[in-house]
């Protein structure tokens, strides 16, 4: 049995792999808004957080947030690992912190944001009439 909190080398494998920019979840969102309004940025680093998308005229930043980890409340966010528990809380909690601040600064500087869950991508027309809203809400650059 290897010793509590050190990692496996097939774990750490699997962790590398995992992206932070254009997965599944990510790719599934903006076929979703190019369908509803196309004429979004990526990853813009000059903005808090780097949201994974922005429509800067309506100054609407979206995050597409991983359930597991964003630590959401659904049942995909929820479930926590059974090795290493006690890294795993800490990492989620400091992942939910740091997007609190996130979504604090974006909003001090005037913008609108929208956080999705990967889980919202099941149920696909309650999320576009989630998204067709945000758009809507920020037509001609207004709040």
């Amino acid at each position: 049995m290897r010793a509590a909190g050190k990692p496996t080398a097939e774990r750490s494998a699997i962790m590398r792999a995992v992206k932070s920019r254009d997965t599944a979840p990510e790719l599934m969102l903006r076929t979703m808004l190019r369908s509803i309004k196309p004429g979004y940025r990526l990853h813009r680093a000059d903005l808090p957080g780097k949201p994974d998308i922005v429509y800067g005229p309506r100054r609407l930043a979206i995050f597409m947030h991983g359930c597991f980890w964003h630590g959401h409340d659904c049942k995909r966010g929820a479930r926590a690992p059974k090795d290493n528990a006690a890294y795993w809380s800490a990492k989620i909690a400091r992942n939910r912190a740091r997007d609190a601040t996130h979504l604090k600064a974006l909003a001090a500087l005037g913008w609108r944001t929208l956080v999705v869950f990967e889980c919202a991508l099941k149920d696909k027309p309650a999320l576009e009439r989630r998204l067709r809203d945000a758009l809507e809400a920020g037509e001609g650059g207004q709040r």
